[in-house]
This record gives structure tokens, sequence and C-alpha cells, in this order.
């Protein structure tokens, strides 16, 4: 994580531990009062990039539900980091959160229940192309259409990663041990002598799994791939203006919505990769609260 990543996730969890504390200017001992773990002691919702679909639908769940809190953009790194931070300590935390995410695995964690549906219902991951990849580059679609892989797949390159292993080199292992998956995305498809390839993705654990697992594939027969990490506004105009000529992380019909409107007459859409993707707020499980309704 880099220096400002590192400030911001700290001064994130400063905030919230002020916001459990609370005020104790008489000096009594409030070791047997509430901590805020339900819910009383917030004043944000700690987030990740702000032009993620997670974040508008974070902000139409404070509207909508009247909550009193902040949404507070960071990163997927920075919010990993606060979540971390609040768990060590049990302070209370709520986080915009999605599966597949590694945190899940490493943590005791619940969604929210959302009545109202603000978060909508499971979502799909789709891999997109630049229109006319096809015809430029027939074995690198070819593979990009039969990729699929499910929540245990991914989950187990995305641990791998969260601890401590290059991206690249969990994705290679997985490729390794996983061989006649890969055959089947493969099948079929000849081996091309150095064409140049590129991959663009929005830097969630989830997708960083993907694209490097893609990548490695794409290079076992012959591409020279590059993958270039960019926020989800970026990457899916790179996609329609050609500048980028793929992706494995179009989130639907929620999290991408605005920007599958804005292009989809100009992106070629190769289908689902990945089933049971799902957003919404998410806290310890700890806290004794169950619904958004709770955290008014």
């Amino acid at each position: 994580m880099n220096t400002k990543k590192m400030g911001l996730a700290i001064g994130l969890t400063s905030i919230l531990a002020l916001a459990a504390c609370g005020d104790n200017n008489d000096g009594a001992d409030t070791s047997n009062e509430s901590s805020g773990n339900d819910g009383s002691g917030l004043n944000e919702i700690t987030g990740i990039d702000g032009g993620a679909g997670v974040m508008s639908a974070a902000q139409n769940a404070i509207d909508t539900y009247g909550l009193d809190l902040a949404l507070q953009a960071s990163s997927g790194a920075a919010m990993t980091e606060a979540l971390g931070n609040a768990i060590d300590n049990e302070e209370p935390i709520v986080v915009t959160g999605w599966t597949p995410h590694w945190m899940f695995t490493t943590y005791d964690l619940k969604y929210l229940d959302d009545p109202e549906n603000v978060f909508g219902e499971e979502e799909s991951i789709h891999t997109f192309t630049r229109d006319g990849l096809a015809e430029d580059a027939p074995e690198a679609n070819t593979v990009l259409d039969n990729f699929y892989w499910s929540e245990d797949d991914m989950g187990e390159v995305m641990l791998d990663i969260q601890e401590g292993t290059d991206p690249e080199e969990a994705a290679a292992k997985w490729v390794e041990s996983h061989q006649d998956q890969v055959d089947e995305w493969t099948d079929g498809v000849s081996e091309v002598d150095g064409d140049s390839i590129s991959l663009a993705y929005v830097s969630w654990d989830s997708e960083i799994a993907s694209t490097n697992v893609v990548k490695n594939v794409l290079e076992s027969i012959g591409y020279n791939v590059e993958i270039n990490s960019m926020e989800s506004a970026f990457m899916w105009a790179g996609i329609a203006n050609g500048e980028q000529d793929a992706m494995v992380a179009g989130w639907l019909p929620l999290t991408h919505q605005e920007y599958f409107e804005d292009y989809e007459d100009q992106v070629v859409d190769l289908g689902v990769n990945f089933e049971g993707a799902k957003t919404g707020l998410v806290v310890p499980e700890y806290m004794d609260i169950d619904s958004i309704e709770d955290l008014k």
C-alpha cells in the first residue's frame, strides 16, 4: 500500500475510533456503557473510489433510509485497512462491501438487510471487448469468450494475493493447478507469435485476480499482454474508444449500469464470466444491528 493510501486508512480509523468512544468530559468510568456496536456511535460509512456503483447505491441508501451518516470515499485498500483496524479493536464500522472479496473469508462479516432493495439483487460480472477485437485478435477473443469461473476459484486467487503473494504469481499458481479448466477456455485456440493485447481493470481485489488469470492464459498462447488499472469510468471509456482491447470486470445490472447505458452501442458484451456477485453495506458480525434501518 502506498503512503497516501496508508495515511487515509489511518485517518479513517482514527475518526471511527473517536466516534465509538464519544465524549467523556466528567471522567466517569464508561467501561460498562455501550461501545456503539449498535451503530449509534457512527458518523460515516467507509467507502471506496467515488466512481464505483456501490458508492452511488450507498448514497442512495443514506437518502432513502434517512441516515445521518456521511459517505467517505477512499479506495478498496484503504477501506479494508480501516475495517481490519476496527475489527482488531472491536469497534463499530460500516463499509461498502461486495462479494466476491477475500475480506469475507478473513473476517466474520454480514450484509445489512436492505428492505428497500436499494442495492438490488445479485449481480453478474461480464466480459467486454472493443468493437473489432474478434476480427483483429480472434484467438484472444475466443479465450475471453470462454472465460468463466466460480466464487471458489476467484477466492483462491484473492486470498493468496491478500496473504502477500504477487498477483501474477498467484494467478500462475492457480492456472497451473486448474489446467483442465483452463484447457476449456483455450479449446481449439491456436498459438500466436507475440501479438499485443491490453486488458483494463478496476483495482478491486476480485478484478485484480480475474485480470491476472486471464493475462496468464493469454500469455500461455503467445500474446504479449498489458494490463492497466484505472477507475471504472476510464475503464469503460477505454474499451468504448478502442484505447483498451478488453476487460473481464463489467458488473451488471447495478454497479456499472450508468457506464453500460452510456457505451452499450460502442462495446461488445461477450457475456457472463462470474455469477452471484453482490454489493451492500457490510458490518462485523459483533455489531448488534441487522438492517440498514438500524443505522438511523
